[in-house]
């Protein structure tokens, strides 16, 4: 027989397009339509309705960028349209390529009550089943002008994202305002003809199935009267049966194929617009579940349930129904989906504490899956904090996007930096907007790794970024792929029903031990530095804040601010999305980032100074406060003493001047040379006598490079930007030192300060050595105004090692400092919270920062000596100017410190100490700590009040050192009784030993512990 395969799949192709897909309406008449523009930001539904109209038409230009419009359309079913079934079609100039990333609407009723969602996918409002002749249809739009940031040219630079920059140019036009007959036969004939043809597209040519389907296809298109498309699709359906009921082969994978809209919390749109991208999907999903009864919907994220509840009631009264049937599924058990890398131990505690309390209260559902499917990479810490959450299974898919090594293996055990381990899964299908298509699923068969072991896996299905959900059009053809000979079965299912399925079938799958590396995004680690700084000031303000409230509480009886705190966590929370905290969002979002930040940080500051003069009461005298969990300068940690109190000072700085320029700082500990560059060219740890800083470099330097990545500005780095470097030394005349000056503000702190201009930007570095402290404090003052650079600060170190440590949630983790093979070369950019640390047997140095998270490391051998130079470089700025044009511009400062003769407890208790500063007070006494633990490699992560009012300590440590620990944690108040708890602050089954106000304490290496102390 001739082959005429090609001849077959073409001619489906354009019946397809011109004619049965235009056959699902095959009749319309025009609605009449008004439109009301608010004019500034959106306006309550009440308002929106009764606003008046100006009438509108197909054709017509409207909405502004990230402007309001409401739009009123009318009309009458006409009498011969009787019994059929009627639905209106809305589009406001949509394009069909761009769900979630454009203009989107609300329908509401003339009652106010939503009804759907339309987006690209989604134009049609269902108006009657069987109509009645001459039956009025009445509804209102409320329509969102979105612009679109992320365009078919991707990338490119817009003022689009900041509506003080977007202007008032509008955006689409009305392409669609029509009552039209849907044909439900045709409407299937559709669903059939297109599984069949992505089914054949996938089957191999040389296999019996493709061409029995061909020839089905065949006679359906011959069985289709193209003048006559409804009244023969019955017949082209009924060719088209046998080939959709012979049934998958016993040995087809499995797909669990889940309603989903991945909806970013913010990215290319403010948080304002994300409360109405929910709303709008989750109309539409409970409406879908009305009419699917296989069909299943899940949701993570419980601050977008929060904004339902608090923005669109009548939409979470039909969300709150569909859990109680299990049919929307609440899944994650976190605030948001939120970055892992950057946030602290206890803000990546407290997303699961909020998250899973909110379903918990809400639905009296217990998540057991963290879902992170779009989330940049994952720190070695996440496994043990999933697992005192009360969960046991992670799902991601983003490790797909690595850039050199593919992931190798779909199912798995991760084990984190303790031991735990977490069983793990990601999707072959290698998306978290799967559509049902036939590639899609061909993919997910082909790909899956763990084939001969393992037949399951899952899909997320639905459109996300922007939202939208699932269609009725996936839910057709995954109706026909449920047992579909050459596919894979696909049935509807929660995600706890997948993980337990995969579990037990197999239930020892391959170990991957450390982070999940993203060979991707890794600038995501340092763009929109306000951000950041922001984020790391919030997070420590509240462990002050809960420490001092709760102290204050036990000591004075001071009632402790509860719903403040719970309302400035859930924002702090909300701000680490993975699209806030990493700075690849719109300037809107990050503007509006800064100022949420400046008003939690008055907010926290207010309650500290509140509990603090209740602790320090009436007198003239200064009182310190010092709120990191180890000692300093004669203060305990979590205590407060009055100065006049505190022990004799230490030996005084001095400083003098430097043979050659520059000058020589001095404490008896440490001696720290700055040439006349300005530059660090010698820090001496004078216990040892040894040298930190490599011979013959020097440290501190500021270094800038070139930064336009292939794609990706905002989230990626590419490896080629280290082909041209420039040192910010004078060399060529380049940021030299404009100006070298000494402070010597007392005995205890010497400074010297360097300014030096490079481009348009200008930098100010600040060497401080304070007297007693053993570390150099570094302060880079930097008014940036570069375009498309990076700039890191270089510290080449002479230190021989093949791994550094990096802190990370709950301990820290090593890297290699070598890139002997593609996996250790892929992480040229990684991720540290407060220090990184270098050793060598007997000697360390650490890097402290307080407010930076990339860095890289390179090492290499010099000629002169044969020593190791192993180089530190914590990044500071960049300039990608998508989709924030002005990213990082202006006034920025960072602080680091170097610690020479560092172990990695040290590195543990300075990174504590630089980003916990002590505070004074005018007062009369001080107060002894409310918990202290007796091993300094134990460090206390929180002490507060327990969430539930009852009044106990609630202490949350962890070992930090990477060892086993047995030692104590003594109550500073009368101990009724202590129990073990997981991070929900649930007391759990094992017993802790009490002796007196004593809690004895055995740790394993960097294990977490939640105790929830009663007091007599």
């Amino acid at each position: 027989m001739h082959d005429d395969r090609t001849l077959v799949e073409n001619r489906l192709k354009r019946v397809l397009d011109e004619r049965v897909r235009p056959a699902v309406y095959p009749v319309s008449v025009p609605l009449t339509a008004g439109i009301w523009t608010a004019p500034g930001e959106p306006v309550p539904v009440a308002e929106g309705l009764a606003a008046p109209r100006t009438p509108v038409a197909a054709g017509d230009a409207w909405g502004a960028p990230w402007g309001t419009s409401w739009l009123t359309v009318s009309g009458t079913v006409p009498a011969e349209w009787a019994g059929r079934t009627v639905e209106a079609l809305i589009d406001l100039g949509f394009d069909a390529n761009m769900p979630g990333f454009q203009c989107e609407g609300l329908v509401y009723r003339p009652d106010g009550s939503p009804v759907k969602g339309l987006n690209p996918r989604n134009q049609w409002v269902r108006i009657a089943d069987s109509a009645r002749g001459g039956e009025e249809v009445l509804l209102h739009v409320e329509a969102a002008s979105n612009p679109v940031i992320l365009d078919y040219h991707p990338f490119l630079p817009t003022e689009l994202g900041d509506r003080d920059t977007a202007g008032d140019t509008t955006q689409y036009r009305l392409a669609r305002l029509d009552l039209a007959v849907f044909d439900e036969t045709v409407w299937q004939l559709v669903a059939d003809l297109e599984v069949l043809g992505e089914l054949m597209a996938e089957l191999p040519v040389e296999g019996a199935r493709r061409w029995e389907v061909l020839r089905a296809v065949e006679r359906a298109l011959d069985a289709l009267d193209l003048q006559d498309v409804g009244g023969t699709a019955a017949a082209a359906r009924a060719e088209l049966a046998g080939v959709l009921a012979s049934p998958a082969e016993p040995s087809a994978h499995r797909i669990s194929a889940v309603g989903h809209a991945h909806i970013d919390s913010a990215w290319l749109w403010p948080l304002r617009e994300t409360v109405r991208k929910v709303a709008r999907t989750t109309a539409n999903m409970t409406a879908l579940l009305e009419d699917e009864p296989d069909f299943v919907y899940t949701m993570s994220q419980a601050q977008q349930y929060a904004w339902i509840k608090e923005h669109r009631p009548e939409v979470y009264a039909r969300v709150k129904k569909a859990v109680a049937e299990g049919r929307f599924v609440p899944a994650g058990g976190m605030w948001v989906e939120s970055d892992t890398n950057m946030p602290s131990s206890e803000a990546m505690a407290r997303q699961f504490v909020h998250g899973k309390r909110f379903f918990l209260d809400e639905f009296g559902v217990e998540n057991e899956e963290a879902w992170l499917p779009d989330t940049f990479g994952f720190a070695g810490g996440l496994p043990q904090i999933i697992k005192e959450a009360g969960s046991k299974w992670l799902l991601t898919q983003k490790i797909s996007w690595s850039q050199v090594n593919s992931f190798p293996h779909h199912t798995f055990w991760w084990e984190g930096v303790d031991g735990t381990r977490i069983y793990t899964h990601f999707p072959p299908i290698d998306t978290y907007n799967c559509s049902m298509q036939g590639k899609e699923i061909a993919h997910a068969v082909r790909n899956f790794k763990d084939k001969g072991r393992a037949r399951h896996s899952i899909a997320p299905t639905g459109w996300g970024d922007g939202g939208g959900g699932t269609t009725r059009e996936m839910i057709a053809k995954a109706a026909r792929l449920r047992d579909l000979e050459g596919s894979a079965r696909v049935r509807w299912e929660p995600p706890a029903a997948f993980f337990a399925r995969a579990q037990a079938e197999y239930p020892d799958p391959p170990v991957w031990v450390g982070e999940l590396y993203l060979e991707l995004h890794r600038a995501t680690l340092t763009s929109q530095a306000r951000t950041k700084q922001g984020n790391r000031a919030a997070e420590n303000l509240l462990r002050e804040a809960e420490l001092w409230c709760a102290t204050a509480a036990v000591r004075t009886g001071l009632p402790y601010p509860y719903a403040e705190l719970d309302r400035i966590w859930k924002t702090v929370l909300l701000h680490q999305f993975h699209d806030i905290l990493p700075g690849s969002s719109i300037a809107w979002v990050h503007r509006e980032a800064e100022a949420t930040y400046g008003r939690i940080a008055g907010e926290l500051t207010a309650l500290i100074e509140t509990a603090q003069r209740a602790l320090a009461g009436s007198g003239d005298a200064e009182v310190v406060f010092n709120s990191a969990p180890h000692p300093r300068g004669g203060v305990p940690a979590g205590g407060a003493r009055r100065a006049d109190a505190l022990s004799a000072p230490p030996a005084p700085c001095t400083v003098t001047a430097r043979p050659g320029g520059g000058f020589v700082l001095a404490d008896g500990l440490l001696r720290a040379e700055v040439d006349a560059r300005g530059l660090l060219v010698s820090v001496v740890d004078l216990a040892t006598g040894r040298e930190t800083v490599a011979p013959g470099a020097a440290a501190n330097l500021l270094q800038i490079h070139p930064d336009f990545p292939n794609m990706w500005d905002a989230w990626d780095v590419d490896r080629f930007y280290r082909n041209t470097v420039t040192d910010l030394d004078g060399t060529d005349g380049v940021g030299g030192a404009d100006e070298l000056a000494v402070t010597a503000d007392s005995p205890a702190e010497v400074s010297v300060r360097a300014t030096r201009s490079f481009g348009s930007s200008r930098a100010v570095q600040t060497v401080r050595l304070t007297a007693g402290t053993g570390r150099l404090d570094l302060d880079t003052e930097v008014d940036w105004h570069e375009t498309e650079k990076f700039l890191k600060v270089a510290f080449p170190l002479d230190v021989h090692t093949d791994r550094y440590a990096a802190e990370t949630q709950f301990g820290h983790l090593y890297r290699p400092t070598h890139a002997n093979t593609s996996w250790e070369a892929a992480k040229f950019e990684a991720c540290n919270h407060k220090f990184v640390h270098f050793e060598e047997p007997g000697w360390g140095v650490a890097l402290v920062t307080a407010s930076t998270y990339g860095h890289d490391v390179t090492r290499t051998v010099r000629a002169a000596d044969g020593g190791t130079t192993t180089t530190v470089r914590a990044s500071l700025l960049r300039a990608p100017r998508f989709p924030d044009p002005r990213t990082d511009q202006g006034a920025h400062r960072f602080r680091h410190a170097l610690v020479p003769g560092a172990g990695i407890g040290d590195a543990v208790r300075e990174g504590y100490l630089v980003n916990q500063p002590e505070r004074r007070v005018p007062g009369g006494q001080g107060t002894a700590p409310l918990v202290t633990v007796a091993d300094p490699a134990v460090v206390l992560s929180a002490v507060k009040l327990a969430d539930d009012g009852s009044g106990d300590v609630v202490v949350r440590l962890y070992e930090s050192g990477g060892g086993r620990v047995r030692t104590r944690l003594s109550a500073g108040f009368a101990l009724a009784g202590a129990r073990l708890c997981d991070l929900l602050e649930r007391p759990r089954e094992e017993a802790v030993t009490v002796e007196g106000d004593d809690v004895v304490l055995a740790l394993r290496p960097f294990q977490l512990l939640t105790l929830r102390l009663a007091r007599a």
